[in-house]
């Protein structure tokens, strides 16, 4: 459906920051949900847990169907269901409409999202697509936070941002592939390929977000509550922290895949699970900003690791979308989650039980990235299915000069071939070389 290109594809960049710009604007969405509705604190998660679910939702729907229906009308299916759900939802103060709104809202954006996942998947180098994504809606919600606290109280003006997004992106859906009427191959109708792998990964990732995402649907309380900072300061401090993730983006689409996946998505989430527990026990400006800063630097680096494996797990996008759809189910329960714990436990404690869940899942994450070729291939090795070393085939002070096959690449199965001949024959069969004439041939057989 989606042709591999070597060009950079930017309609579904822009699709993808589309979809994804709602998670990210999650901490000043329930922020001025709770100061500017009749809504507490575990309402205002509750609604954002319902925007995010309903993106979920579309994902796990609409996995199979992007080639059924084509990709150009599902995303501007989805970017219409945005524009119109965030526009009304800002436009309103009445809850339940506003309920509403961010409800369809969160659908179009999962839609938009699951179209862009599925393309991403086709590419030559989906690690460096989606590196391109998650550096672009870091800059653009950046650029948001920095602009949303000069423009008044009210709970519209971040909605109003996700529906305007939505709505300038709809041009570039005319460079995306219409619904073809070719038949499905007998390839298309193949079942999920490393279907053990893949729900792992889904598994794991639903957790990894939750944990996430419990800390950043209420970092801004924490910083105006517990660190007794303005929404002003908050927002600056967020600007910067995201400011910092387009720097790590960036390093991560340099470094690509020289360390393979499981060092950076093993190691990073063990460093974020240090960056929750200090952001979460922040009391002063010094460690909240460290903290978010240290954090949102990681944090889009590992995501674009892992959707880069999801990506690597079938080349139709299927793992993509799906682990993509798991990832916002954990987003979704994200801001319920944190906003129980900081209520019965305090934020400390809150992020003492994130950090431990984060580093228990951190195994099976890294195990996945091993499994399926996470590991550096190192120049003159060959791995056996798993990535075991399986025969090294150059001298150790050399560098093979053919080509040598691409991390993540599907690897060659090893066969064995039964020889009929033994494996040491016996002297007498061998002769000297050259022309061969008759009397020759029976002396040389003799000895």
């Amino acid at each position: 459906m989606f042709a591999r290109s070597t060009t950079t594809p930017w309609p579904l960049v822009a699709l993808f920051t589309a979809g994804y710009l709602a998670p990210y604007l999650l901490p000043t969405t329930v922020g001025r949900l709770d100061a500017g509705l009749p809504l507490s604190a575990t309402q205002a998660g509750a609604v954002g847990s319902a925007l995010l679910l309903n993106s979920a939702a579309a994902g796990f729907l609409l996995a199979s169907r992007v080639d059924r229906v084509g990709p150009r009308t599902l995303a501007r299916i989805g970017l219409a269901l945005a524009v119109l759900g965030y526009g009304s939802a800002a436009l309103t103060h009445a809850v339940p409409a506003v309920v509403a709104g961010a409800v369809i809202g969160g659908f179009g954006s999962g839609t938009a999202t699951t179209v862009a996942a599925s393309g991403i998947a086709a590419e030559r180098d989906p690690h460096r697509a989606s590196t391109l994504g998650l550096l672009c809606v870091s800059a653009l919600a950046g650029a948001v936070y920095l602009t949303v606290p000069h423009l008044g109280a009210g709970h519209g003006q971040p909605l109003a941002a996700i529906a305007l997004t939505s709505l300038a992106v709809w041009p570039l859906t005319g460079r995306l592939p219409v619904r073809t009427a070719t038949p499905h191959t007998r390839v298309e109708t193949a079942g999920l390929p490393h279907r053990r792998a893949g729900l792992v990964l889904a598994g794991t990732l639903l957790c990894w977000s939750l944990a996430q995402n419990s800390l950043w649907g209420v970092s801004g309380r924490i910083g105006i509550d517990q660190a007794h900072l303005s929404e002003v300061t908050v927002g600056a401090v967020f600007a910067i922290a995201l400011g910092t993730a387009l720097v790590g983006v960036i390093g991560a689409g340099a470094l690509g895949a020289r360390l393979g996946r499981a060092v950076p998505i093993g190691a990073g989430t063990a460093l974020i699970a240090g960056c929750i527990v200090l952001s979460a026990s922040a009391h002063d400006l010094r460690t909240f900003a460290t903290g978010e800063i240290a954090w949102n630097t990681l944090y889009p680096i590992v995501l674009s690791y892992v959707l880069g494996l999801a990506a690597s797990l079938d080349p139709r996008g299927r793992w993509a979308v799906l682990v993509g759809s798991a990832s916002s189910l954990g987003t979704a329960a994200g801001p319920l989650v944190g906003s129980v714990l900081s209520a019965r436990a305090g934020f400390p404690a809150m992020g003492v039980i994130l950090a431990v869940g984060l580093v228990v899942i951190a195994v099976p994450m890294t195990g996945v990235a091993l499994h399926t070729g996470g590991r550096l291939l190192l120049p003159g090795t060959v791995r056996r299915r798993g990535g075991t070393p399986g025969a090294v085939v150059a001298a150790s002070g050399g560098i093979p000069t053919g080509p040598v096959p691409e991390i993540g690449a599907p690897e060659q199965p090893v066969v064995e071939i039964p020889l009929d001949t033994p494996a040491i024959p016996a002297q007498g069969a061998y002769d000297t070389a050259g022309p061969r004439h008759a009397g020759a041939t029976a002396t040389g057989n003799g000895g």
